[in-house]
């Protein structure tokens, strides 16, 4: 695989598991160094497992994007160990699911908390880093549940913000060399599409050949997939694409 990324240093919120995982060995493979923060210690240590027997290097810490202090305590450690933060990618998230009657308020704050005040959280610690050294790729994980979801009100409204905050990250950063970009997937098989399946109450494998029939291109998606658009936007080469949502569904979402 082409090194794309040698030299740089990517930092990924939730970065443990699914599509975070897929898009950190992404970048590892193509030659970056990579942090990861997630609350989830267990997957933490697995992902350093997985990143040692690969050879990779990683910085791995258990931290809540909720935190302000955390995470700016934590982007000021590896930007001290690295000597800069190139990428961000927001991925953090979490679903909630249930019916508007059904949501509770805790329902509603804590997905809100996670993806918009953790993706805020993140942006603003790193941008100064990338204002001073005039180069930054930030790019959040957004969804096609930004359109509107059943039973996800509250999710649909957090994704659809971070596009909005993308749009004007993009605006005010780009004068400094500094990029802002949205990956909105469609149906991913990650453990989050696991736990919707169990809500709903359908077997995994059902849950997928359902979803795969209304997907154009005849299959579900893979983390590897998100990495690959998320790799278009880290890329240096992709200066000029900046405030811009790609959805990858496998298909046109309107």
């Amino acid at each position: 695989m082409a090194r794309n990324f040698e030299g740089r240093v990517a930092f990924i919120t939730g970065g443990s598991r699914g599509i975070g995982k897929g898009v950190a060995l992404r970048f590892a493979e193509e030659g970056a160094k990579v942090a990861v923060i997630d609350i989830n210690e267990e997957a933490l240590n697995e992902l350093e497992k997985d990143f040692s027997q690969k050879g990779y290097e990683l910085y791995a810490k258990k931290a809540n994007v909720v935190n302000k202090d955390e995470v700016e305590s934590i982007v000021q450690e590896v930007a001290s160990m690295y000597g800069k933060i190139d990428i961000l990618v927001n991925n953090a998230g979490i679903i909630r699911d249930n019916l508007l009657f059904k949501m509770t308020d805790s329902d509603w704050e804590q997905v809100m908390d996670v993806h918009l005040k953790g993706s805020f959280n993140a942006a603003r610690a790193v941008q100064k880093y990338m204002v001073d050294q005039k180069y930054g790729r930030i790019i959040n994980i957004s969804s096609t549940s930004a359109l509107g979801n059943r039973g996800q009100a509250n999710y649909a409204t957090a994704k659809a913000g971070l596009q909005g905050l993308t749009k004007t990250l993009a605006i005010e950063l780009g004068k400094y060399g500094i990029t802002a970009n949205s990956v909105a997937p469609g149906f991913i098989e990650t453990e989050m599409t696991k736990a919707t399946a169990e809500r709903v109450g359908v077997p995994f494998d059902e849950f997928v050949k359902h979803s795969v029939t209304k997907i154009p291109v005849a299959r579900s998606g893979k983390p590897a997939d998100i990495a690959n658009a998320v790799a278009f936007f880290a890329d240096e080469k992709s200066s000029f694409v900046n405030g811009q949502v790609i959805y990858v569904a496998g298909g046109p979402k309107t």
